[in-house]
């Protein structure tokens, strides 16, 4: 280039260039695979007696959500809720109903607030978190799954310090879904 500044890594990756284009199966799936992966991630590492580890589904449905407002549409909360429900142990219903309304939240705060800061994004985060942990709480019977008041004490700061880093690896995974594939046209 005579003259001007040679086109930074960043300003190429999104520009159309020949035989490359997005992969619409990726762009679709990536979202919701990965809070389907971390719903189950919470099982996976429930190695105590009670329920220690944060929802990391719905850290990352609310990471998701944040992140890219427009990839998730609002119904979603009834199938990855769905899908919640059936490994959580809370009774059935309980994340449906949750991550929906939650989805209904956001979307009507972010139609109030669009232009927010990573701060305002944490605190309406946290205690979206904090609701749900309660909520599932309460839902859930102490007898039953062995869920102690201790417990919460425990997975709402866990849950709250581990929401910027559920926001980081939505975001990892939303540069991976935008990957540029070699097409033939």
């Amino acid at each position: 280039m005579a003259g001007g500044r040679p086109p930074l890594f960043a300003q190429r990756r999104y520009r159309k260039e020949i035989n490359r284009t997005h992969s619409p199966i990726l762009a679709v799936l990536v979202p919701w695979l990965s809070i389907m992966l971390g719903s189950l991630a919470t099982q996976w590492l429930s190695i105590f007696s009670s329920a220690l580890a944060p929802p990391f589904g719905y850290l990352l449905l609310v990471s998701w959500r944040q992140i890219r407002p427009g990839v998730l549409p609002v119904w979603s909360g009834l199938p990855l809720g769905l899908f919640d429900d059936l490994y959580s142990g809370l009774p059935f219903g309980s994340a449906i109903l949750l991550w929906s309304l939650t989805l209904i939240v956001m979307e009507m705060v972010e139609a109030r607030f669009p232009w927010r800061s990573v701060l305002v994004d944490w605190l309406a985060g946290s205690v979206l978190v904090t609701a749900y942990i309660v909520l599932c709480f309460l839902f859930g019977t102490p007898g039953e799954h062995g869920v102690s008041p201790l417990a919460l004490l425990i997975q709402v700061p866990l849950a709250i310090l581990l929401l910027p880093l559920s926001g980081r690896f939505a975001a990892w995974c939303d540069r991976m879904r935008l990957v540029r594939f070699r097409s033939i046209d």
